[in-house]
């Protein structure tokens, strides 16, 4: 089994984050145009790694960086980066000239270029002009606005079949391909030392969520697929999974805006690299377009209205969903009865139906809440079930609320008016406790965080797409859930008490 080589981005001063890199890190490339020109020998004092070595990267406004200060300045930089760093970025399209070559020698020069988006054609063109300069490594980095431009380098890669070349697109967009372009030989990775909102992986997530820098045989791709799948946890889940029970899979973040073109155009690039996409979750605002465009759906998801699961079978789609299934289940291992409970369900899109079908069939008795009365008349006129506007919404006659919409950072409804012992599923969850499972535990109600519910979701599809059970205990383990604990006490509908 191949390793590739872990190269951590420093585009911030450091702060203490040095100490704590994953041992796989064998690169820190510093952005001094973000950063300044930090001491390299200060640096190495601090990178745990005795192998490792530094990269300089002074990364011009032209190419998406912050420097824009003379040509003579840029030259003097970089030669006074030739004398102390061990690589030093040159940008093909400004730094190739003797002055600069002469002061950097092949073997420490990373040679490179950033740019919109492009064709391979077109890539394989720039590609051959850098060539003409001998260099230790090669990167290409074009920007992607979706996963369909993202292809892009990876299928340049494809052709290529080299072992200096790095080629990758940037952007949330393209976040996927670092992990793809190692085992169509680009020999290492690139990631950010500290998270910075773009979407873009870090090294510590590049480790714990896809395995690297070890490359394990791959043979089928599956994903999550939806407009922000940067923070989601599925990856984390799937793959270790896959690791642990020895399937040769990988699953991958796609972020895109558009899923009608996601589908075929991203499927069939994966198809000429070698690696057929074979299921995927799909996440908001996708699941109504996802069952859509399926050929054949389950019965729950046409129930539903919406598909958080597609599986691929000879050509074609079949559409299905483990939103119902997830509350339920996330019920179930509290070892709360669902049967009989009058229950609301707060947001009526395409995860709220799921899992108002779910409860449901389950036999609880189900309510509708929505902010938007279209949707929520829609919702229960496919569902059968009532309705209520939330303005006109109180919590305080039922024994379990659904959490269905978007919102993390503040409280979807007025908790004031919340029972003592009512139990509250999230179907969100966040890198902290929301406001509203923070509000149900101070007033004595049981609280179910998303984690719990992904947890379900996440063995159920891993079920679908594989055939084989994910393991609870370490999954449980990798995402902090809360499963687990003391018989919920249930109140009776006319339990009524004053808020505590």
């Amino acid at each position: 089994m191949n390793d590739a080589t872990l190269i951590a981005t420093l585009s911030a001063p450091p702060n203490g984050e040095l100490a704590s890199l994953p041992p796989a890190v064998r690169w820190l490339e510093v952005r001094a145009d973000l950063v300044g020109d930090l001491d390299a020998d200060g640096l190495r004092e601090h990178f745990p790694s005795e192998s490792g070595e530094l990269i300089y990267s002074l990364r011009s406004r032209a190419e998406g960086g912050a420097f824009d200060g003379s040509p003579e300045e840029r030259r003097r930089r970089l030669l006074a980066a030739a004398r102390c760093w061990d690589v030093v970025e040159l940008e093909a399209e400004r730094d190739l000239e003797p002055e600069l070559l002469a002061a950097v020698p092949p073997a420490r020069r990373l040679v490179s270029w950033h740019g919109p988006a492009a064709g391979v054609d077109e890539l394989r063109r720039r590609w051959e002009r850098m060539a003409a300069v001998e260099a230790r490594l090669y990167r290409l980095a074009p920007a992607a606005a979706s996963p369909e431009e993202a292809l892009t380098p990876l299928l340049l890669l494809s052709g290529l079949g080299r072992r200096d070349v790095l080629a990758f697109a940037t952007g949330a967009a393209g976040a996927w391909t670092r992990v793809l372009a190692p085992r169509l030989g680009a020999p290492v990775v690139c990631g950010r030392l500290v998270a910075d909102g773009g979407g873009e992986p870090t090294v510590a997530q590049l480790v714990s969520d896809y395995g690297l820098p070890a490359l394990p045989p791959v043979g089928d791709l599956f994903g999550i697929v939806g407009r922000s799948t940067g923070k989601s946890l599925s990856p984390r889940l799937h793959n270790a999974a896959y690791r642990a029970l020895g399937i040769e899979a990988l699953y991958l973040p796609f972020q895109t805006e558009g899923f009608a073109s996601f589908l075929p155009g991203v499927a069939a690039g994966l198809d000429r690299l070698g690696w057929p996409l074979r299921g995927l979750t799909v996440t908001s605002p996708y699941k109504e377009e996802a069952l859509a465009l399926a050929g054949e759906a389950s019965p729950l998801a046409r129930q539903a209205g919406a598909a958080n699961t597609l599986l691929r079978h000879n050509g074609s789609w079949r559409a299905d969903t483990a939103d119902a299934e997830g509350v339920v289940r996330a019920l179930e291992n509290r070892r709360i009865p669902v049967a009989g409970l009058r229950a609301a369900v707060v947001g009526c899109g395409g995860a709220g139906r799921a899992a108002a079908a779910g409860l449901q069939r389950a036999g609880a008795e189900v309510t509708l809440v929505n902010r938007g009365a279209e949707r929520g008349r829609y919702a229960a006129r496919l569902l059968g079930l009532p309705f209520v506007p939330l303005a006109e919404w109180s919590p305080a006659g039922f024994a379990l609320v659904v959490h269905a919409t978007p919102l993390t950072t503040e409280t979807p409804f007025e908790t004031g008016e919340l029972r003592q012992g009512t139990v509250v599923v999230e179907l969100v969850y966040g890198p902290t406790l929301t406001p509203l499972m923070a509000a149900v535990r101070a007033r004595g109600g049981v609280a179910i965080n998303g984690r719990e519910v992904l947890l379900v979701e996440a063995r159920r599809q891993f079920q679908m797409m594989t055939g084989r059970s994910m393991p609870a205990g370490p999954a449980r383990a990798l995402i902090g859930t809360a499963e687990g604990g003391e018989r919920a006490r249930i109140p009776a509908a006319n339990d009524v008490r004053s808020p505590a």
